[in-house]
């Protein structure tokens, strides 16, 4: 019987993984297992993927600074159910980030390309409930429409591009993202974890930003047919302080190899949560 083209693209990308400074030929043949593991379990158990997308929404919004729990959050997404005890803020940003990712999903499926159109509609479906209208002296916006910033923006030490950068830097970014489409060989990964990065780096709404980013490079790894990922609560510090650094000293290696165990975890973590739900 002929593999599925799913699984051809996956054994041609591992394969091309050899050549990547990232990941090293033990996590080669790690991943390759887990992939495969993920996609036949995919494959015979639908409501995996229902429950890999609540366990992401969780995990973004979370680290953003949403109090729910992983349950409450399924409780929410899976019957409606509010976490009563809980900043109703942080539901309705559980809610609206859940929205933006099946919509991603559902993009990548339709092969959409991403443009800056995109992007932008996918900040005002996180920000929908949570977004405000700001008035600045260089004009009005409004993050829940995904209007991109007049203000400048900082986090901790870092200060992001100045606002009148943010479209030039925005439209760059779309054409990087095209030329490496373009390539014969996609490197996906690298890919999509280099749109994170570059994404985060501008900053180009006044919020939601991590949330945004992390829907992207979901986006590209859908778009290619494999799992999505996980940045976990549990590692928020480590993820922020890698993604720092990387800001700071150029080398965006060490943020990639972060978000590569990440991506391992995450799979495993799926893994055997689908066999202990199944003793």
């Amino acid at each position: 019987m002929a593999a599925s083209p799913v699984i051809d693209f996956v054994v041609n990308w591992v394969a091309r993984c050899r050549q990547n400074p990232m990941i090293n030929e033990k996590q080669r043949i790690i991943l390759s297992e887990l992939i495969r593991q993920y996609n036949q379990l995919y494959k015979n158990e639908p409501d995996l993927h229902r429950y890999s997308e609540y366990a992401i929404t969780y995990h973004s919004t979370a680290i953003e600074g949403s109090t729910l729990t992983e349950n409450e959050v399924i409780e929410l997404l899976d019957i409606g159910k509010p976490a009563k005890k809980r900043d109703f803020l942080h539901n309705l940003m559980v809610f609206d980030h859940h929205k933006a990712l099946l919509y991603v999903v559902e993009a990548a499926k339709r092969r959409e390309n991403i443009s800056e159109k995109q992007i932008q509609n996918i900040s005002a479906m996180v920000m929908k409930n949570t977004g405000s209208e700001y008035n600045t002296i260089a004009g009005s916006f409004d993050c829940s429409k995904g209007e991109y910033r007049l203000v400048g923006v900082h986090a901790g030490k870092r200060t992001f591009p100045d606002y009148r950068k943010v479209p030039a830097l925005m439209a760059s970014l779309i054409k990087y993202i095209e030329s490496e489409q373009q390539k014969q060989d996609v490197d996906v990964l690298q890919l999509a974890f280099a749109v994170h990065f570059r994404f985060v780096s501008i900053h180009p709404f006044a919020d939601g930003n991590g949330r945004v980013a992390r829907l992207l490079m979901n986006y590209i790894l859908a778009y290619y047919d494999l799992p999505m990922l996980i940045v976990f609560k549990a590692d928020r510090l480590k993820y922020v302080d890698t993604l720092y650094k990387a800001q700071e000293n150029g080398n965006v290696m060490p943020f990639y190899t972060f978000m590569m165990r990440q991506y391992i975890k995450f799979l495993r973590y799926e893994i055997k949560r689908y066999e202990v739900s199944n003793d």
